[in-house]
């Protein structure tokens, strides 16, 4: 991984975690510590995060510079995410209840699925706002406490979701390798690994930009991925060994 990708992969997982140690950097980017200092010293530089000791906490700045509904178009890579959305929602079929996971392809998603007869099942708090003003009829919402920094309602409890059953869980992550999907947001993916055997089939939406990279936790072993939409410049090695793995990826 280049020093800007994982220097970008920094901010994300910050923005996500609402700080981060030196410790926490050096585990999930397997580099030194003098690495991680220094990366954070850059970024503190350029006024991308506030430097503290041992760690970094998000600038003020960044903190209201997360995409939002009203500011998605601004999103990293929005062109490929909108067709990586659009092409999930073509695989959903009339009557089929489907589970989405939070992110911005996820929100985006949600809109291309919004008032058609499909039932949707998520903890996502943008999205269960959105088409709740939209007046999607069918909407489940997964509960729990819900954490402001992530924008999702979670719980530990590990029968609260197991009344729920999908016919597919649409999901995405930090980085995609031969290895399968990651995850840098451990909470969140505890809380959506309890699903996975609730549903028929498991799609990952990933841009391009996170195929071949390894950040944060494994959290789907690529043999169970069922699908993998992401975008038509993506690491055509890594493409390979995951369909030599028997998973159907589609490239928009």
């Amino acid at each position: 991984m280049t020093e800007l990708k994982r220097q970008n992969a920094l901010l994300e997982l910050l923005q996500q975690q609402g700080s981060i140690t030196v410790t926490e950097i050096v585990n999930t980017f397997g580099i030194s510590p003098a690495t991680a200092r220094r990366d954070i010293t850059k970024l503190d530089t350029q006024g991308k995060l506030k430097k503290v000791r041992n760690g970094a906490y998000p600038c003020e700045e960044s903190k209201n510079n997360n995409w939002s509904p009203l500011t998605i178009y601004e999103t990293a890579n929005y062109d490929e995410k909108a067709r990586i959305a659009k092409q999930a929602a073509k695989i959903c079929k009339n009557g089929d209840s489907i589970v989405i996971n939070c992110g911005s392809t996820a929100f985006m998603l949600g809109q291309e699925i919004c008032g058609k007869p499909v039932q949707v099942i998520t903890n996502y708090f943008p999205l269960l706002n959105y088409l709740i003003e939209q007046q999607h009829e069918n909407l489940v919402v997964l509960g729990g406490q819900y954490y402001k920094e992530r924008n999702l309602f979670l719980t530990t409890d590990q029968k609260a979701d197991t009344y729920y059953a999908g016919h597919y869980m649409f999901t995405s992550g930090s980085g995609l390798s031969e290895e399968g999907l990651f995850k840098v947001d451990l909470l969140s993916a505890m809380v959506e690994q309890k699903m996975l055997n609730h549903v028929n089939k498991v799609v990952a939406l990933v841009d391009s930009s996170k195929v071949g990279q390894r950040i944060g936790t494994l959290f789907s072993l690529a043999e169970k991925l069922d699908i993998v939409i992401t975008g038509k410049d993506a690491n055509p090695t890594i493409i390979s060994a995951l369909r030599n793995k028997g998973v159907e990826v589609i490239l928009v």
